[in-house]
């Protein structure tokens, strides 16, 4: 493959960078909502509809005399959050794959014309089942997550993949930030009237946002971006799709010890990123307005050191180094936010909880994608992205559970006594070579050759 190096394009990174904000601002647009969907489907959806029935279901699990309990709010949004992540999980190498094979521009405009098309979905939900539906289809759609990093990775160097990620994470910061804050401010405008009727619902403009900005996106694709993985870069292998075999040893320790790592992290983090808004309504009696300010907070710290720190620090310190170093740095962030009682302590938590996610999730990628051969990076990178997806999955319930069976604390210290695991795994990865000057602790000829050996396998 011939290396698109350090000389890409900078409308490349670009076009990658907006693909990825959105996919995360569709992503967690519908996290302060989740209230506010419960009360409006209760009101609307009849006794035997889909919402009744889950509702119920979730009832008879937490024990909850009345629907409108903490308990099922909680477990209500962690199942519908956790619907759109598992269909990340199973699309996501699919994507990946299918890039690997076509090129990474048909995958692009296929699955931002899905989300578009996702986004219309909700914003017609009068009825829960459409709005499960379009969470469906917007889920394996935003698979895509996986063929726009591998892009990031196509056109960088493996000295520079460091900084191609750093602009990923800054997307995903960027995000985090918009999304919320979108969802936030338009939950105030009612398109529908309060009319039972009426082709619209009360989340609408937040879905007909959503959806105007794929649009954007999609003509922004369809006109700017240019090929990133040439025809001769192509993989011919058979296209394995299973994500669950990245945590084997088939394509090699490093990958899947870099794996494990990040599902154990994402795991504990989604679960205290899902619950958080619980936890200071609970705790604190904060507004919406006070939400929304956490979240754009929370999202600033995620840009600042995505996009500029890390780029410095990663190739300087070493991908594993600095991946360590977020990880230890969420454990007394978790612990914070377990016991803190008032805003300012809050806010020291979230600090640290944010400083080392920013971290830890670009220097993970950055080492995943140099681990992988260069014809697979977007099946390799395609099954990271689905175990996140399947951390996303597994985190939210998991914490929404004991969140309402031991106390609002318990998540978080649960979730801080896990983090040790992902740095234990982590101190036996090597930092790969990326090439004469690529920073301290590389390692030696022997241990890259038996890497990619072994990936390649």
């Amino acid at each position: 493959m011939t290396d698109p190096a350090s000389d890409a394009p900078r409308p490349q990174y670009g076009v990658i960078f907006l693909v990825l904000f959105l996919d995360l601002v569709g992503f967690s647009i519908i996290f302060p909502l989740f209230p506010s969907i419960l009360e409006f489907y209760w009101e609307n959806e009849g006794e035997g509809s889909l919402f009744r029935e889950l509702i119920a279901a979730i009832q008879r699990f937490s024990g909850a005399e009345e629907a409108s309990d903490w308990r099922v709010m909680t477990l209500f949004g962690g199942a519908l959050g956790s619907l759109y992540s598992l269909l990340q999980f199973i699309a996501s190498p699919i994507w990946g794959t299918i890039s690997d094979r076509v090129g990474r521009r048909p995958v692009l405009l296929l699955t931002v014309a899905g989300l578009a098309g996702s986004y219309a979905l909700w914003a017609f939900a009068s009825s829960f089942t459409l709005l499960v539906v379009s969470r469906l289809v917007g889920g394996f759609m935003s698979g895509n997550l996986a063929t726009a990093t591998a892009a990031m990775a196509d056109s960088t160097s493996r000295a520079d993949r460091a900084k191609g990620m750093g602009i990923v994470g800054a997307a995903f910061g960027l995000g985090f930030i918009l999304g919320p804050a979108v969802g936030g401010a338009c939950s105030y405008v009612d398109l529908s009237g309060g009319d039972p009727t009426s082709l619209w619902n009360p989340f609408s403009l937040s879905a007909l946002a959503a959806c105007a900005l794929s649009i954007v996106n999609l003509l922004w694709i369809a006109r700017g971006f240019r090929e990133t993985l040439p025809p001769e870069a192509r993989g011919k292998g058979a296209g394995r799709v299973n994500p669950l075999a990245l945590l084997g040893a088939r394509f090699g320790a490093a990958i899947q010890r870099t794996n494990l790592a990040y599902f154990t992290f994402l795991a504990a983090f989604s679960g205290m990123e899902f619950t958080l808004t619980f936890l200071v309504t609970d705790r604190l009696g904060w507004s919406r307005a006070q939400i929304t300010g956490m979240f754009v907070y929370v999202g600033l710290v995620l840009v600042v050191v995505q996009g500029g720190f890390v780029r410095r620090v990663a190739p300087r310190y070493g991908e594993k180094r600095v991946a360590i170093a977020g990880l230890a740095l969420v454990i007394p962030g978790l612990a914070i936010l377990a016991w803190a009682s008032s805003s300012a302590v809050l806010y020291v938590g979230l600090t640290l909880m944010g400083l080392g996610s920013a971290l830890a999730i670009p220097t993970l990628t950055t080492l995943v994608s140099l681990f992988a051969p260069e014809e697979e990076q977007g099946r390799v990178i395609g099954g990271f992205r689905s175990l996140g997806a399947l951390a996303r999955v597994v985190g939210p319930i998991a914490a929404a559970t004991a969140y309402w069976r031991f106390g609002n604390a318990a998540p978080y210290a649960c979730g801080a006594a896990v983090m040790i695991l992902p740095i234990l795994i982590m101190t036996g990865v090597q930092q790969p070579d990326k090439g004469p000057g690529s920073g301290p602790e590389t390692s030696g000829p022997g241990e890259a050759e038996k890497d990619h050996s072994g990936a390649a396998e």
